[in-house]
């Protein structure tokens, strides 16, 4: 679904009361683990999680004036969904997440290439996102997305 909102306090009151409550949990759980340096706001219509021009000037390179996008979630019609970049691009990470997720859930894992979707907003992992969110620095960010931009 889509939201027309500017801030994340905004997305969440729009998004369906039955859950907001997990939203507002989510977004603390990144907020407290996720690395200094990122900044949050609404990207793409999500709330997302970038590195600012004040760090990386440059930007995304498929536009500019676009902080650096790192990772993000929505409210979609039939699930909650988690956008990690991370996930994508280091396979360290993904399969340290596929390993680990059965530990935190009996639901089976739903992921996608960088999204993880979760159809049960009571049974989303906070404590496996709170450690998800702690590995990558802005910094880590920044050289694992630049390493990937000069392969192309």
């Amino acid at each position: 679904m889509q939201y027309k909102a500017t801030t994340p306090e905004d997305y969440i009151k729009q998004v369906p009361e039955e859950r907001q409550d997990a939203l507002k949990k989510l977004r603390k759980v990144i907020h407290d683990n996720l690395p200094k340096g990122f900044e949050e706001g609404i990207q793409y219509g999500m709330i997302g999680y970038y590195v600012p021009h004040s760090i990386y000037p440059d930007g995304y390179h498929c536009d500019p004036k676009i902080p650096l996008p790192f990772m993000s979630f929505a409210s979609q019609k039939n699930s909650v969904n988690l956008y990690h970049s991370g996930i994508y691009a280091i396979p360290k990470i993904h399969d340290w997440f596929v390993n680990e997720y059965p530990k935190h859930s009996s639901r089976k894992l739903d992921m996608g290439k960088s999204c993880i979707r979760f159809k049960k907003v009571d049974e989303i992992p906070f404590d496996l996102i709170a450690d998800l969110c702690k590995k990558l620095t802005p910094e880590e960010w920044i050289d694992v997305y630049e390493t990937a931009l000069k392969k192309k």
